[in-house]
């Protein structure tokens, strides 16, 4: 792990809002196994609020409920270490190389999983990738969280009324030359529930930035940081209840929305996923919204569709499966989706299901002695829903 926490966006991206655990627009739960274990954790230790739908939490609780989780399933972590190069056999990645304060090592393992988000060990191990928006190969603006205290939310939301009354102070700020033209939407704002006064925010906007790059990311940290003190002065200048906000707390790193997609034995599209389409190697289940940003501007772009209440669609397990390599799998955003596709399949319970079936079937392939490609998906669903997962409507009827 790169910085010195589990969690990813959740944690060093400091987004304290996770969902949908449901089907859209309803209270029906359609995610289990470690994802939804790690909501009810973080409630039960008194950092966090859940229900069947999403989870509001203290960023700095959760790191301590995921190392207190991988502790007790025997995890040996590894921090302040960062990913350097593939070591690819025969067409089977057989380890890695990584860079750290205690030198050059190398880690060999049976079976490797690619949770970098930009797909970087994949791209790495040679396997061929997607990357951004189709004809442009622009990816979705990154943003720098924020979170700020001195809050009153009780006059912000009776100010606020619905967000088109936001986004009208947006317009005014920037007529006035409060406010730079970055954004022009609100894109969310989590209530911290165990400080009433801070506020978590989605806000800053960052376009034409490749994260696959260490120029860019400075870029969107610099300039993320910058727009996050801007839109304070706005806060306090504008909305009622925030005139005495301040900064608690910008994040480790960026939030990165899209880059590299690794091309799999499946590539989910977004006519799979807008026809709620099921597949026979099902791992879960996916139901937000195709939500794709502006890859060029502010607010959101064109693209983006909202489903009718109960949308739902199942994940393939060949998703995961990169074509080039044996030994390899991938988990979060980085897996075999089209540009819209993503946009759904990108948030953080989707890609927990994602990582704990490729756990699941890495440990597999190694029982039965094949290549995760080549695994009994019968064995891999089993295997699944004795952890919890909801994968069908059989398990959804009885978590519900």
């Amino acid at each position: 792990e790169q910085f010195n926490c589990l969690g990813g966006v959740a944690t060093a991206g400091g987004h304290g809002h996770i969902c949908l655990y449901s089907s859209w627009g309803t209270n029906e739960r359609i995610v289990g196994g470690i994802t939804f274990e790690i909501a009810k954790r973080v409630t039960e230790a008194g950092f966090g609020v859940h229900n069947n739908s999403s989870l509001d939490f203290e960023v700095e609780g959760m790191k301590l409920v995921l190392e207190k989780m991988a502790e007790e399933s025997g995890v040996k972590l590894l921090y302040h270490t960062f990913f350097s190069d593939s070591i690819v056999e025969d067409g089977k990645i057989i380890g890695v190389i990584v860079q750290n304060k205690s030198g050059r090592q190398v880690i060999l393992a049976k079976r490797i999983i690619d949770c970098t988000g930009d797909g970087d060990v994949s791209a790495k191990a040679g396997c061929e990738f997607y990357f951004g928006e189709d004809g442009t190969g622009l990816c979705q603006p990154a943003t720098l969280m924020f979170t700020i205290g001195g809050v009153d939310y009780e006059r912000v939301r009776a100010f606020r009324g619905n967000d088109y009354k936001l986004e009208w102070v947006w317009k005014k700020a920037q007529e006035n030359g409060d406010m730079r033209p970055f954004q022009d939407q609100v894109m969310g704002w989590w209530w911290t529930p165990t400080r009433p006064d801070f506020l978590g925010i989605n806000f800053t906007h960052i376009n034409f930035i490749n994260s696959t790059k260490a120029e860019d990311l400075t870029k969107a940290t610099i300039e993320g940081r910058k727009q996050a003190y801007e839109s304070i002065e706005v806060f306090r200048k504008y909305i009622p209840g925030m005139e005495n906000c301040y900064m608690v707390s910008t994040p480790n790193t960026v939030g990165i929305r899209e880059s590299r997609r690794i091309k799999g034995e499946y590539t989910l599209t977004k006519d799979d996923v807008l026809n709620q389409r099921k597949f026979d190697n099902s791992i879960g289940y996916g139901s937000f919204f195709i939500d794709i940003h502006n890859v060029s501007g502010p607010g959101m772009d064109k693209k983006t569709i909202r489903p009718d209440k109960g949308f739902k669609y199942q994940i393939p397990y060949t998703i995961l499966v990169p074509k080039d390599v044996d030994n390899l799998l991938v988990a979060g955003r980085c897996v075999s989706v089209d540009h819209e596709a993503l946009g759904s399949l990108r948030v953080m319970p989707q890609c927990g299901v994602l990582g704990e079936a490729a756990g699941t079937a890495s440990v597999l392939s190694i029982q039965e002695n094949t290549t995760p490609r080549n695994i009994d998906i019968k064995k891999l669903q089993g295997m699944l829903k004795k952890q919890g997962c909801i994968i069908d409507e059989d398990d959804i009827a009885n978590e519900n």
